[in-house]
């Protein structure tokens, strides 16, 4: 049974999470952390992981990337490994994550989805046979309306998995609106849509000669997203010092 600490409880993602953990037999949430306690749960809510005094065995994460520096002194303090889900985080706080890693386990990952992480795996074969047999690589991402970031940042990182199967010889272009020329058989092109309710879509298409391929990812609610992180924390309970991301925990299934 891998004792869980939810940081971020009372958040969307925390209460999706907390759903999950009760129909879970091998995880339980023993404690959430959250500056707003105005949640039903079943386990002691604490302002911070520093006051927290509830044994753990990892922390999850699904907060603001305003709290991200204290929590990872904390949980360096507490020796608590890490699965640190919440985005946006600042270039100085991405390589402070990089050297808490060197003292606990931290998985961070552009999307929580086992789904989305298998595709990553899949792209990269077929990048292999078809941009090597000279078709086109696109990725077209939608997302709902209130998302400000594009493209988003599963679609950068489906890019770069790509292009690291074809040894970094491609260069993203996200806009041809201003551009006036054949395209270029080196570049990966990234659309963004935003609209609606959309909770994530993603497709990679290969496109050739009279044939067309897409490997496609929908996800119909956030629950796929707590899925992972729920996936994650089991992954990472008792793993040494060190980065890891969910292309491990595929790996250790």
């Amino acid at each position: 049974m891998v004792k869980i600490i939810m940081h971020g409880c009372n958040g969307h993602m925390g209460q999706v999470i907390t759903g999950l953990v009760k129909e879970d037999a091998n995880a339980e949430i023993v404690a959430g952390i959250d500056m707003n306690d105005n949640g039903q749960n079943d386990y002691p809510v604490f302002k911070s992981l520093a006051e927290c005094d509830v044994p753990a065995d990892v922390v999850v994460d699904f907060s603001s990337y305003k709290a991200a520096d204290a929590l990872l002194d904390a949980c360096k303090e507490k020796k608590l490994p890490l699965v640190l889900c919440t985005t946006g985080l600042t270039e100085d706080q991405l390589k402070k994550v990089q050297e808490t890693s060197k003292e606990i386990p931290v998985l961070r990952s552009a999307n929580m989805s086992l789904g989305v992480n298998t595709l990553m795996k899949l792209v990269q074969a077929a990048a292999k046979v078809l941009a090597e047999a000279g078709f086109d690589m696109e990725i077209v991402e939608k997302h709902h309306k209130l998302k400000c970031d594009a493209p988003s940042g599963t679609a950068i990182a489906l890019a770069d998995s790509l292009n690291a199967a074809m040894d970094n010889q491609y260069h993203y272009v996200y806009d041809r609106s201003q551009r006036h020329e054949q395209r270029d058989p080196k570049e990966i092109g990234i659309s963004a849509v935003r609209g609606g309710t959309i909770v994530g879509d993603h497709d990679v298409i290969f496109a050739g000669p009279d044939e067309v391929v897409t490997l496609s990812h929908r996800a119909y609610s956030k629950g796929v997203f707590g899925k992972g992180a729920v996936e994650a924390a089991k992954f990472l309970a008792g793993k040494p010092a060190g980065m890891y991301d969910m292309q491990d925990v595929i790996a250790a299934k």
